[in-house]
């Protein structure tokens, strides 16, 4: 199964006053439209997934309905275990339903994605493999052992929107 990690686009600064909690804290209109660009990017390299799971955070599920309305990706469904904060084992615990699929994608934050595509890679959240906002990165959870899973590529929003051209 590929496995499709994406981070929520370019979002306000946080504001508690204007977000109280931070959970609705949208993506700047600039983001937005940066990302619209981005997400038909990727549909030329990913023209299609099975499953969109999201954060359920305003900026990540806004992020992956462009991604549905810009490259024809399912809408999301709301997975808790992608909100900030939580542990990359809860991630791919979410994700374990779905193994019998050929794609997966996730939308949600960081620090926690990146963890997870080093927890995925060699079996510890440490030396986490970062992503930019809006950016996204496709791993293989089928590659063969010992590794059991395999990075097959990281894009910054900028080569991203590049592809879209």
């Amino acid at each position: 199964m590929n496995l499709y990690i994406v981070r929520h686009a370019i979002a306000y600064d946080r504001d508690e006053e204007r977000w109280p909690g931070d959970r609705d804290r949208p993506l700047t209109p600039i983001g937005e439209d940066k990302f619209r660009r981005a997400a038909r990017g990727l549909a030329t390299i990913v023209p299609s997934v099975d499953i969109v799971l999201a954060s359920p955070l305003a900026r990540a599920w806004r992020t992956a309905e462009i991604l549905a309305d810009e490259a024809g990706w399912p809408a999301p469904e709301a997975c808790p275990e992608l909100e900030p904060d939580r542990d990359p084992e809860e991630v791919v615990a979410a994700v374990k339903p779905h193994r019998h699929r050929e794609s997966v994608a996730i939308v949600g934050h960081e620090p926690m994605l990146g963890e997870t595509i080093a927890y995925l890679l060699t079996g510890s959240e440490e030396n986490a493999v970062p992503l930019k906002k809006g950016g996204a990165a496709c791993v293989d959870l089928d590659a063969q052992p010992p590794d059991g899973a395999e990075l097959r590529w990281l894009l910054t929003p900028k080569v991203e929107r590049k592809l879209a051209r």
